[in-house]
């Protein structure tokens, strides 16, 4: 049946898993994330649809099952699913999407590889996302198309179906002129996000360098602007914006310009935080340190976290100041990338080797000043180390938002605790009450991790207050609102637009 919500993903929107022989669907582990709040629009819609790949190894298979009916806690819709050979997703995502395109996208030319990229490859699979989403669209649907991988979907999908109200959202950093146009498909790239009716960003910042990247390459008018609201422009930090486009122009087809940044769900969190056998477990954590602080680093084994950085950062502190050894314990989470992932194994290596250095240089017998832990943590868990941390320790080089941030204030309902957080995260822009600092600086991250670590309960909580009341205004929620409310003022748009050619 036709639906009237197509939301485009690479991710398939539930756990695919094998119980006694049999393929079973399941809800993702952890309610928290985007996928939920994704899946959460097929409320307020008629019938939805979610168009995502799935591996194959002979993509002409009949058997293979392309589209599926789930019936969840969020509603009955049905998964459209491409086949994909596993050197079609190597092609198109390994290599082209994060050898090529990850590391523009954060600024990092010296990690581009174009060599072995294969457009073709790319354009095909972008093509069949579109056609999908073009037959599970009903006359006249929204359809909602998320991240960079993705980016010639609009473009294609404008061409099988101009009926249709098309929404992009970034879920990285956007770069500006200087560095993205260091990619040779930039014009086709984006020309296909202007064919969308809404093109959505974390933060004004990366608005204003989608701006000025399509300026470079098109004549593109802004036809309106807004301020920036107070809550997210954070003094001195790097990614703030005073203003920013919210309506440009290109061959005669307005589009809007959506600044508007992922939140975490926030009650969620604050039942998990609350729950009493979470605390206890979290009471037992800090039992155990004695007198010692816990500092906590989370994140995933990549260049762009700035993971080597800060470990770097952690061994010049313990040089400098003999008193804190056996006084602090780092818990460093870094969860490693896919073995299919060739550009990480140096970061991978080199927290291994640093971590080591770290705790053969001043560990002892009855202290280890780092744990490295390279899995992924269940969040129940995670919530528990978010309850015993004295600091948790957020250094991305670059990041488009970062939402373990969020999900550290949100766990601290105890309102104590201290965040440390990189001017380079997109969150940085809302979390002025953190301790800011730039990775960059090896005077600025050793000072801001000892400024955490001696600081007084008063300005602890003064700071969280703070942070808690941004982190619940903007949302999860808020985001999903904000989203739909760009939907509705761009089928708006487009009504009228239809109404004036008519008559």
């Amino acid at each position: 049946m036709p639906s009237d919500f197509v939301i485009v993903y690479h991710r398939q929107p539930y756990e695919e898993v094998e119980e006694n022989g049999k393929t079973v669907f399941r809800e993702n582990s952890s309610p928290n994330g985007i996928v939920p709040t994704l899946k959460s629009f097929f409320g307020k819609a008629d019938s939805g649809a979610w168009v995502a790949w799935k591996l194959a190894e002979d993509t002409s298979n009949p058997d293979f099952e392309r589209v599926v009916e789930i019936n969840d806690a969020y509603g009955t819709y049905t998964v459209s699913r491409l086949p994909l050979t596993e050197e079609q997703v190597k092609s198109f995502y390994h290599i082209s999407s994060k050898e090529a395109f990850w590391p523009i996208l954060h600024s990092f030319k010296e990690k581009y590889n174009y060599d072995p990229v294969d457009w073709p490859t790319f354009r095909e699979v972008n093509w069949a996302f579109a056609e999908a989403a073009a037959n599970e669209a009903s006359p006249g649907a929204r359809v909602w198309v998320h991240d960079y991988n993705l980016w010639l979907v609009p473009g294609y999908l404008r061409q099988m179906r101009p009926d249709v109200t098309i929404s992009f959202f970034h879920h990285t950093p956007f770069p500006a002129a200087d560095m993205f146009n260091v990619l040779p498909w930039r014009k086709e790239i984006v020309e296909s996000l202007l064919s969308c009716d809404v093109v959505g960003f974390h933060i004004p910042r990366y608005a204003a360098n989608f701006l000025s990247v399509a300026r470079s390459l098109f004549d593109v008018s802004v036809l309106e602007r807004e301020a920036v609201d107070e809550d997210l422009i954070s003094e001195g930090t790097a990614l703030s914006e005073r203003s920013a486009p919210t309506l440009i122009s290109y061959k005669d087809r307005a589009v809007a310009i959506s600044s508007s940044a992922v939140g975490v769900a926030v009650d969620f969190i604050e039942s998990r935080a609350t729950d009493p056998k979470v605390r206890t477990k979290a009471d037992k954590i800090r039992e155990d340190m004695g007198d010692s602080k816990l500092i906590l680093s989370i994140g995933r084994t990549d260049y762009t976290k700035g993971g080597i950085e800060q470990l770097e950062s952690f061994e010049r502190v313990l040089e400098a100041n003999p008193d804190l050894r056996g006084k602090v314990r780092l818990m460093h989470v870094s969860v490693s990338a896919n073995r299919n992932m060739t550009a990480y194994e140096d970061t991978q290596s080199g927290i291994e080797e640093t971590a080591g250095r770290i705790n053969g240089q001043f560990g002892t017998l009855e202290w280890q000043p780092v744990a490295l832990i390279s899995r992924a943590i269940p969040f129940d868990d995670l919530i528990k180390y978010y309850l015993a941390a004295d600091v948790a320790w957020i250094t991305p080089l670059a990041d488009g938002m970062n939402l373990v941030c969020k999900e550290f204030v949100s766990a601290r309902t105890d309102e104590d605790g201290v965040l440390v957080l990189s001017e380079f995260a997109g969150a940085a822009v809302e979390l002025s009450s953190a301790v800011i600092t730039n990775p960059f600086s090896y005077r600025s991250m050793d000072s801001a991790i000892l400024q955490a670590l001696n600081m007084g309960p008063e300005e602890r909580r003064e700071r969280m207050t703070a942070l808690r009341r941004v982190v619940k205004r903007f949302s999860v929620e808020a985001w999903g609102a904000s989203q739909d409310a760009a939907f509705d003022a761009a089928a708006k748009r487009r009504a009228e637009i239809a109404k004036s050619s008519a008559a």
